[in-house]
């Protein structure tokens, strides 16, 4: 066996099964989950019938590049929506079946198991950034997030040794679970970083779409673009961008994102891909061409989430410390002043209200003598306005319970 498979922690959502798996939930309620970041609002029904009207494609071994069509349609909205100059369709761009399997990929294709590597991650993240840089032979250094900055990430903190070892940081921009995003100023220094010492950025842009301020989250192909990085002799040199449909086009069954930005990188990438048997089918492609290229259903499903957050945020935060995010679908609240641990506030709400949360320390990882989801939780905010409200209320009457 792979010696690396026991480096891995149990998936947050196993710990979560274990940690209720003594529990009762109190029946009087009907259950609601808060726990799963899976989109729950409608498929629009042009995606759903694109891939009906191609479904014949099912027929045909499909090509790990991806189609034309789909290559142009990705590179067309990623113009669009940050400003870039034209991308090359045939070695800037590569569809994807969804950024998970993608981001975990890249680790294998970039990381020398012989080099003693580490990988850097956000913490808390996306535990695939942890799995990926084990199973390439590296090690993940996290990065803690702190309150103070927006929860941001204090790469100023990482001393000049890590770095030196550094091959692969992760970036998730908006963040998963804070929602904070990058400033032209972080990626920037990220960006100096990279050059410096020769690492490459995997940049995780899935929850783009949905944000709650006017400005949309500023991209980090957008970022380099603007810091004069897309027209030098190796244009997004170190810098890899990763994007889904799911969060977007409220299509997670799909499985269907991109990569886009350094050609040299997506070379390496597209070749390990190849053998790794990761084509999308062609009637996956065809719908997500479809997706690409229509705004409308982005628009409506951010307004669906928008007056969901404005409704559901201010009840919240009668009872506990929570705030708007930059962007994402996710709440991050910190329950300390209820008295109890995030874990036991979890346990507690599903017992007695019957609304699943999850623990926030179950998204982080000891570091640098804190584990810096402790005591917060992460509240999904992705099923319709009404059963959010009424999940609110139930952790407003919670709340009031430890604290009259």
């Amino acid at each position: 066996m792979n010696p690396h498979l026991d480096k891995l922690q149990s998936y947050p959502f196993e710990k979560l099964r274990q940690l209720f798996g003594q529990v009762q939930p109190n029946t009087q309620h009907t259950a609601i989950s808060l726990g799963m970041g899976e989109p729950k609002h409608p498929t629009p029904p042009f995606i759903q019938q694109a891939l009906i009207d191609n479904i014949a494609g099912l027929a045909n071994y499909p090509t790990t590049i991806g189609t034309e069509a789909l290559r142009g349609a990705i590179a067309g909205w990623l113009e669009r929506r940050y400003g870039i100059p034209a991308l090359d369709r045939a070695t800037q761009v590569l569809p994807v079946n969804g950024s998970r399997e993608a981001l975990f990929a890249l680790a294998q294709t970039v990381i020398d198991p012989a080099a003693d590597a580490l990988v850097v991650c956000p913490n808390p993240f996306y535990q695939i950034y942890e799995g990926a840089a084990y199973l390439a032979g590296a090690t993940p250094y996290f990065v803690n997030s702190d309150p103070a900055r927006n929860f941001g990430c204090d790469y100023d903190s990482v001393p000049a040794e890590v770095w030196q070892r550094v091959r692969l940081l992760y970036v998730c921009s908006p963040g998963n679970p804070t929602g904070a995003t990058l400033t032209l100023t972080d990626w920037e220094h990220l960006f100096a970083l990279s050059e410096r010492y020769d690492f490459i950025i995997a940049a995780d842009e899935c929850y783009s779409e949905i944000y709650h301020g006017d400005e949309p989250p500023l991209g980090a192909l957008q970022a380099a673009h603007m810091l004069g990085l897309s027209t030098v002799e190796r244009p997004y040199a170190r810098l890899v961008v990763f994007s889904s449909l799911s969060k977007r086009s409220n299509v997670p069954g799909m499985r269907s994102g991109f990569v886009a930005g350094d050609a040299d990188v997506l070379k390496k990438f597209l070749l390990y891909r190849t053998y790794h048997g990761s084509a999308m089918s062609t009637a996956v492609q065809a719908a997500s061409v479809a997706a690409w290229n229509d705004e409308t259903h982005v628009e409506q499903n951010r307004a669906q989430y928008r007056a969901k957050f404005a409704a559901i945020t201010p009840l919240l935060r009668e009872v506990m410390e929570v705030e708007l995010p930059d962007a994402g679908f996710y709440l991050w609240a910190d329950v300390s002043r209820t008295g109890l641990s995030d874990t036991e506030f979890a346990q507690r709400l599903y017992a007695e209200y019957n609304v699943t949360v999850l623990p926030g320390s179950f998204l982080a990882r000891e570091a640098h003598g804190l584990n810096p989801g402790r005591n917060r939780i992460r509240m999904a905010l992705v099923s319709g306005t009404e059963e959010g409200l009424e999940a609110a209320r139930r952790i407003v009457q919670f709340c009031k319970t430890l604290n009259p």
